[in-house]
């Protein structure tokens, strides 16, 4: 679909309205990050930039320390070393909490509410202003519409995923952090993902992503964890 830029602020895709970064050129960087987890170092030395409109992609072996960097971006893990910088600017994590949008392994479902519920609630978390119809549109791009008003507990493993991602449509936001975000996807719903990261980048949106290779962002950056793992203790 045809991106149509306005007052020069957002690209416009259907019904959605995504932020457009590319005037003022923000950029997401990361220098020297380390991070624990279970009382083990995970990475060091670890270093990315990205610009709006580009993609980073982690890849490495399970434990290599994806999962742990996503949430390391989201500040729900703290680092053990480096610095997080925006706009060449240290973090501010009130204003960055505010821009990005994460999806984890789980997908955060209350299973007693509706598909169009659980959206909503999540949406309003982030922005208070989040409305109904957008939600309502969100669930129709994820093909949920016809699911609107089903309580998330009767949904299948697939539908749960495509509600989780349809939060990243129901509120704007400048920065995507994916885990694994194609897990329990059907080959039609892989490719409406890939299509939604496309668009979101063309709109001037950063995205970083872990994968085991069923989404390949054209033109990304790519890290290899392992690249970044502790030396030895000799």
């Amino acid at each position: 679909m045809a991106a149509t830029l306005f007052s020069g602020h957002f690209v416009a895709f259907g019904p959605f309205y995504l932020p457009c970064y590319l005037g003022r050129m923000a950029k997401f960087e990361g220098r020297a990050l380390a991070c624990h987890r279970g009382g083990r170092l995970v990475f060091e030395k670890l270093d990315f930039a990205l610009d709006p409109g580009e993609a980073l992609v982690l890849r490495g072996r399970n434990g290599s320390g994806k999962s742990t960097l996503l949430r390391l971006l989201a500040l729900l893990a703290p680092p053990r070393g480096g610095e997080l910088a925006w706009d060449g600017a240290a973090l501010d994590r009130d204003a960055h909490r505010s821009r990005l949008r994460f999806l984890g392994h789980a997908d955060a479902l209350k299973p007693a509410l509706s598909a169009l519920e659980n959206l909503l609630f999540a949406a309003r978390l982030l922005d208070p202003a989040s409305t109904q119809q957008r939600c309502l549109a969100a669930l129709d791009r994820l093909g949920l519409g016809a699911l609107a008003e089903q309580p998330a507990r009767f949904l299948s493993a697939g539908q749960k995923r495509r509600l989780a991602l349809a939060r990243l449509l129901a509120s704007d936001g400048a920065l995507w952090l994916l885990d694994e975000p194609g897990t329990g996807l059907d080959a039609d719903s892989l490719q409406a993902l890939r299509d939604l990261i496309a668009e979101f980048r063309r709109g001037g949106g950063m995205v970083v992503l872990s994968t085991h290779g069923d989404l390949n962002p054209p033109m990304a950056h790519h890290l290899q964890m392992e690249r970044f793992a502790p030396e030895p203790a000799s």
